[in-house]
């Protein structure tokens, strides 16, 4: 399993070179954050599953910090954020809100946003602006909710994938 994921992650020589990540050099070329293992694996996932619920461009740098906090694999890490993408950012967002909704207790389902009119374009960005504020409590605390689920989901698939895969192993080298 680390020769197949070594295949398409980068190396640490990549960052190197790089002239842009070369100043922080003493700090990425750490050998933890380039080393594979099932546990090293698993804490990257689950880094990568929680940063990618995180809105906007920012979340390969929270997969980063994440990585150089704790240690575990950085390339990893910052790939496995790309589970959110423009297919599938929208129906997380959804689950998030409606778990949300369930942690604060709020019985109204959701709440569309106001129709735009191009005439009352001032009365619609002040009901759009209330529309947020009633969303966001929920949203907020589902986003949080279903990012440490999913870190905690990724981290278990991990390790139990890696563990089938090293049984798998050795009943064929067995076998041989």
């Amino acid at each position: 399993m680390r020769r197949t994921l070594k295949k398409y992650l980068p190396d640490h020589e990549t960052v190197f070179r790089n002239r842009w990540l070369r100043p922080f050099a003493s700090s990425l070329l750490h050998p933890r954050l380039w080393h594979l293992n099932r546990h090293s694996a698993a804490g990257a996932v689950a880094a990568g599953m929680f940063c990618g619920l995180i809105p906007g461009p920012l979340q390969m740098l929270g997969a980063a910090i994440c990585a150089l906090i704790f240690r575990v694999n950085l390339p990893l890490a910052m790939f496995v954020t790309l589970y959110t993408n423009p297919f599938t950012i929208v129906p997380l967002y959804l689950v998030a809100y409606q778990l949300g909704r369930l942690i604060t207790g709020e019985s109204a389902g959701f709440i569309a946003p106001p129709a735009f009119t191009p005439a009352d374009f001032m009365g619609w960005t002040d009901a759009i602006e209330v529309w947020m504020l009633i969303v966001a409590k929920p949203l907020g605390i589902g986003l949080v909710a279903l990012a440490c689920c999913l870190a905690i989901l990724g981290y278990f698939a991990t390790k139990v994938a890696w563990r089938f895969y090293l049984v798998a192993a050795w009943r064929r080298r067995k076998q041989r």
